[in-house]
């Protein structure tokens, strides 16, 4: 075998390699458009148990097919305060479990079914091609990546299937077998992993050449030392993925790294003892020549994916009652920075992580809207309550309040658009339009509010005089428009349309008090018992207190989605 053979064999493994990936991403990004609201009903249940917490990460793994996808989506959630270390770890665990499905089926691309999948491929393309429906399209997209993958593994294989005995077989056996010591082996995976970026292609290049013959590090238990270290590998996804973000996020992160850590330590130390580990237990649950699917021989390819599966669930059961241990670990590992305040963040953070999956980050953002128009509400009080105390320098807080509401507004909406961008859903759509609406509504009672200082400036530059009728009148008015804001906020975050009926008959009481506060504003003129000077002010602030309140209502009433 010359130089160039080997260059040509190199060529096709990394083209291989690559159709593989590809064909990953588009089946983890297509089967998380599918299970939209599965994901995000499986993180509404929030973990109680540690059973239900690895239930969870098994069942967000299979859907998302990568456990890569989970991990950095648990991370995102905890660096955006919804979800606990706790339950982050219950959650990573289970998603170490749910990857050990794609090594099953890697290795079951060896037998004769293989030929149906390549068919896949161009079967999805047609799907995809013609459909209409954004949802057939993601489903031809996975059908097509079920086609890439298997493409990318015969690619692979044909790479280095050799004529046992030949040249070039021997050439390729002596090159596997160069590296024998363990911790060169783990570090290799180690390696491999963190640069492709995913542990399931490391295990499809173990797997495929398990099922050649290709005996790597001289056989025995030397290609689980690989395994292993692509568990670790994995972890950097994770870690690169916490860069920036909160200290809980890096300690999850880090508890991702620490559990394939502990766990790679107790296997290797099994392995370096028990030499013969993978003849006697993996050898005999799945002898060499067994039968899958009419073809023979796919006993080393099953080996793998069962130790696979071993080191993760094995891990699980005995880390699992350790889970306050891990998260006690990694808060002293990643400690909180002192002396430094956290900028307020009206808007959370809202994480791109999340938009791996549409759902979650649409309920995520939706929940922190509702904390902006809590926001809005309270800057609308600092300035009606600054207005009865005639205190001026409330201006200056309520200018900073509407900045931040401001840069909220700025930040949501682009996060909107970047979720659009991530969902093909129709309902997604609707709801992230009136999102859109809602900010603008908020934003109304914001400047609402900045409105009333103005008038605050006036009452008492201009020494203005009011009496307590009205001043009773405006108070009781303003306590109806708080009673309307505390049933609106209930409305637009329970979605709870039979409570629309009694939030418009408030708004309609605000409505005639208005009317009645003009009313009676206009009679004492006429007796002569109010100063002209004050009309000004007086009909322009029960008038902004009424539109405060029809924005308010707006908002509530944006749960019909039909604007």
């Amino acid at each position: 075998m010359d130089a160039w053979d080997i260059i040509k064999i190199v060529m096709q493994i990394f083209g291989g390699m690559g159709t593989f990936l590809v064909g990953m991403k588009l089946l983890s990004e297509n089967m998380t458009r599918l299970a939209h609201g599965k994901l995000k009903s499986m993180l509404g249940r929030t973990a109680k148990s540690r059973f239900a917490g690895v239930g969870i990460g098994t069942g967000m793994t299979i859907l998302g097919q990568s456990s890569a996808f989970t991990t950095v989506m648990v991370v995102g959630l905890v660096n955006a305060g919804v979800m606990t270390l706790f339950q982050a770890t219950t959650i990573i665990m289970g998603a170490n479990i749910g990857t050990t499905l794609n090594a099953w089926v890697i290795a079951l691309a060896g037998s004769d079914i293989t030929a149906l999948f390549l068919c896949l491929a161009a079967a999805g393309v047609f799907i995809t091609m013609f459909a209409k429906s954004e949802r057939t399209k993601s489903i031809g997209n996975v059908v097509a990546a079920f086609g890439l993958i298997f493409v990318g593994l015969k690619f692979m294989s044909s790479a280095l299937t050799f004529e046992p005995g030949s040249d070039a077989f021997n050439t390729v056996k002596d090159m596997l077998s160069v590296i024998q010591n363990p911790f060169l082996l783990l570090l290799l995976g180690i390696a491999i992993t963190a640069l492709v970026q995913s542990s399931t292609a490391v295990n499809a290049i173990i797997i495929t050449m398990a099922s050649l013959g290709m005996v790597i590090g001289g056989g025995g238990n030397a290609p689980l030392y690989i395994i292993i270290g692509s568990n670790i590998g994995t972890c950097v996804t994770a870690l690169l993925s916490s860069l920036g973000a909160s200290p809980n996020a890096k300690r999850a992160a880090v508890i991702h790294f620490l559990f394939n850590l502990f766990g790679a330590v107790i296997f290797t130390v099994i392995l370096i003892c028990w030499t013969g580990f993978a003849d006697t237990v993996l050898g005999h649950i799945f002898p060499a020549d067994i039968t899958v699917f009419g073809k023979q021989g796919l006993g080393p390819t099953m080996q793998i994916a069962m130790f696979h599966t071993l080191f993760n669930v094995i891990n699980t059961l005995l880390f699992l009652p350790f889970v306050k241990g891990f998260v006690w670990l990694a808060e002293h590992l990643v400690r909180e920075k002192t002396g430094e305040e956290e900028p307020e963040e009206i808007f959370g953070d809202l994480d791109d992580r999340l938009l791996r999956s549409p759902s979650v980050a649409l309920g995520y953002i939706y929940g922190q809207t509702g904390n902006v128009f809590s926001f809005a509400m309270e800057t609308l009080d600092t300035s009606f309550a600054a207005f009865l105390e005639k205190d001026t320098s409330a201006a200056e807080r309520v200018h900073r309040k509407n900045e931040k509401l401001a840069e909220a507004n700025k930040k949501g909406i682009s996060y909107l658009v970047k979720l659009s961008a991530a969902s093909p859903l129709t309902e997604d759509e609707q709801t992230i339009s009136t999102l859109h609406y809602v900010l603008g509504d908020i934003m109304r009672v914001g400047e609402l509010a900045d409105n009333v200082t103005k008038y605050t400036r006036r009452y008492v530059e201009d020494g203005l005089v009011f009496s307590q009728e009205f001043l009773d009148m405006v108070q009781g008015m303003y306590k109806k428009i708080k009673d309307l804001f505390a049933l609106a906020l209930d409305i637009f975050l329970q979605k709870d349309q039979s409570k629309l009926p009694a939030l418009d008959a408030v708004e309609d009481t605000i409505d005639k008090d208005r009317k009645l506060c003009v009313e009676t504003h206009i009679a004492r003129l006429n007796e002569g018992r109010c100063d002209p000077n004050n009309s000004s002010v007086f009909i322009n602030l029960v008038g902004n207190l009424e539109r405060a309140a029809d924005h308010i209502t707006y908002i509530a009433h944006s749960i019909e989605e039909k604007r």
